[in-house]
């Protein structure tokens, strides 16, 4: 039986953490142990943590804040298993995680694995279109976990395993924020290890409650994919210019209300067209109007802020390499 190490890192956010190790003793298969990284919170999350000593093999570690990178890499240097699995203190796994991993790996080997992230019916409704939006092929190209996608799949640290020889031949993260997860995947490629989807290894993701929380987040987002183009310069792909584009025409078209009427009309039309195909799909997949109409608002505000961190990010970039900084 192989051991897995479970790597949590959390930050204020210790009403998160209990429902997370809750579903962790739920799991048909026991063989892990859990790893829980306080990064330097002001709420901290140790008594709900301990609370769980008599289900679950667990340890609680609280260190300064180094952002959650560097706080997996604290997690994988006391880690015992054979595979170690990141968790994001958002995330709900559901009872047979473990089973679905530990079979896909007799059958298939890999080095590093990922697996997708869905909704659960008890999440908020603004969840579940967040949810919707973030693995969505007309948002992300599905380049987030799902069988369909866009390009190589990359495992992304909401839900990420990699062997122990994965970790002593890298040394984990070497930055800790911005895209961190991105730059450890292709780190790992590079090095010559198998990596792979779990198609069946999805997890409950609840991520963030509202839309400025959201906007914040893919903001953030944004930013990271130029702070990995530091790193590699080929992995700045077409696809990754849509939200900047998005956004900078929105902006465009909302301007082009005074001075090019004819031209905000078209704009309306081609707008109103593709949150229409977002408003369909989003209905078939989650069966709810509410869920398919707060979508639209879901996928506007996860591309406009991924285009204008993108676009901020673009511009810090380039004034750095002007002045020779970068």
């Amino acid at each position: 039986m192989k051991f897995y190490s479970v790597i949590i890192p959390v930050f204020n956010r210790p009403e998160e953490i209990k429902e997370l190790l809750v579903s962790l003793t739920e799991q048909t298969y026991k063989h892990f142990e859990v790893l829980v990284i306080e990064d330097g919170s002001e709420r901290k999350c140790e008594e709900i943590c301990l609370s769980f000593n008599d289900q679950l093999n667990i340890q609680y570690f609280y260190k300064e804040n180094t952002g959650q990178g560097f706080s997996r890499n604290y997690g994988f240097e006391r880690a015992k298993g054979d595979y170690f699995i990141v968790f994001d203190s958002d995330c709900i796994i559901p009872p047979n995680y473990f089973q679905i991993v530990d079979t896909f790996l007799l059958h298939t080997p890999l080095d590093a694995f990922g697996g997708p992230d869905a909704a659960l019916d008890s999440f908020t409704t603004i969840q579940k279109a967040i949810s919707y939006s973030m693995t969505s092929f007309f948002t992300t190209g599905g380049i987030r976990g799902g069988k369909l996608q866009v390009g190589k799949f990359r495992p992304r640290s909401f839900n990420m395993g990699i062997s122990k020889a994965v970790f002593e031949n890298t040394k984990g993260y070497i930055i800790t924020r911005m895209a961190e997860d991105l730059e450890f995947s292709i780190r790992i490629e590079q090095a010559g290890f198998k990596m792979g989807l779990i198609p069946d290894a999805k997890v409950y993701h609840k991520r963030r409650t509202s839309l400025k929380q959201f906007y914040k987040q893919l903001f953030f987002f944004g930013r990271g994919r130029i702070n990995l183009f530091r790193f590699y310069k080929n992995e700045l792909k077409p696809l990754h210019l849509f939200p900047a584009l998005f956004s900078l025409a929105f902006i465009f078209w909302i301007l082009s209300i005074l001075i090019l009427p004819l031209l905000f009309k078209i704009g309306a039309i081609v707008f109103g067209l593709y949150f229409t195909l977002i408003f369909i799909d989003s209905l078939i997949k989650t069966k709810e109007i509410k869920v398919a109409i707060l979508s639209i608002a879901t996928s506007f505000t996860q591309l406009f802020a991924y285009g204008m961190g993108f676009m901020k990010e673009s511009t810090n970039y380039i004034l750095r390499s002007n002045s020779g900084n970068s």
